[in-house]
């Protein structure tokens, strides 16, 4: 799908300071193929910037540390509550405060510097040709390093990457941070049955109301993912299938993230 396709948005990327799994994770430093050191604000930053221009990136925090760094590298702020439950809250608040914001809002998380840029017009694109859905959001098909990854950090008892399963009209039956669906441990790498969710939404502005006015559901409080609340409504929300794009998309979710995520940088001369 070209990007040409995508109509006018605006993309936010939601940033906290406080997090149980690493805190200050925004402000972490990732080392990239020159060695310079950025924080990972900056990095999802730049990642964003490469697929529109830097006059629709918003970064929305409720931490003035935050909201320093990203002002430091030419960044736009938006400062939001700090009552704000998860990425998706602060999008629909941050949205209110954009002066002419776009009907379309592109959330594109702050702790996953290796998404392709191209899914920002994908996933808008995609939401404009389906009036029924109110997200829309990828699906990776699986490499067996990624698999591997997501396997090692299950048997360690970390919380790694985010899995969906999804039905034929690429709407989303569920996601979870368990690696979905269950694989016997005797069979073969399973090509194209386990799929990546990547933390990239796009949504329309009443839908982002919608969801913010309604009470977190039960599933996602126990998985902690924001995106259960859509399914728990009732809503539609639309996957985008994704073939594998030549590396691993890891989020830093663990300290341990960080040191693969430098060696992808380096891999792809992201300075």
């Amino acid at each position: 799908m070209a990007n040409s396709a995508a109509p006018r948005f605006a993309v936010i990327i939601p940033a906290r300071f406080e997090s149980s799994r690493f805190p200050g994770k925004p402000l972490a430093k990732l080392h990239g193929s020159t060695g310079a050191a950025k924080p990972l604000i900056q990095r999802s930053w730049e990642a964003a910037v490469a697929a529109c221009d830097k006059d629709q990136v918003w970064v929305a925090t409720d931490d003035e540390r935050i909201a320093d760094e990203v002002c430091g590298f030419g960044g736009q702020v938006v400062m939001t509550s700090s009552e704000c439950r998860n990425g998706t809250e602060r999008c629909a608040e941050a949205a209110v405060q954009i002066a002419d914001c776009p009907d379309v809002v592109v959330n594109f998380q702050g702790d996953a510097p290796l998404t392709p840029a191209a899914l920002i017009g994908q996933l808008a694109a995609a939401l404009a040709e389906d009036p029924y859905a109110a997200m829309t959001t990828p699906a990776l098909q699986c490499s067996p390093s990624t698999y591997a990854h997501l396997e090692a950090d299950s048997a360690a008892g970390r919380v790694g990457g985010t899995t969906v399963i999804f039905n034929r009209l690429n709407q989303a039956l569920y996601f979870s941070k368990r690696v979905l669906p269950y694989i016997p441990p005797e069979t073969p790498f399973p090509a194209g049955h386990v799929h990546l969710h990547l933390g990239i939404y796009a949504y329309r502005r009443e839908d982002l109301a919608r969801y913010a006015a309604a009470s977190p559901s039960t599933l996602e409080s126990l998985e902690g993912l924001e995106q259960l609340r859509f399914l728990a409504e009732g809503q539609v929300v639309k996957i985008v299938p994704v073939d594998p794009v030549g590396w691993d998309c890891i989020e830093l979710n663990n300290p341990s993230d960080v040191a693969p995520i430098e060696e992808i940088l380096r891999q792809r001369g992201i300075e």
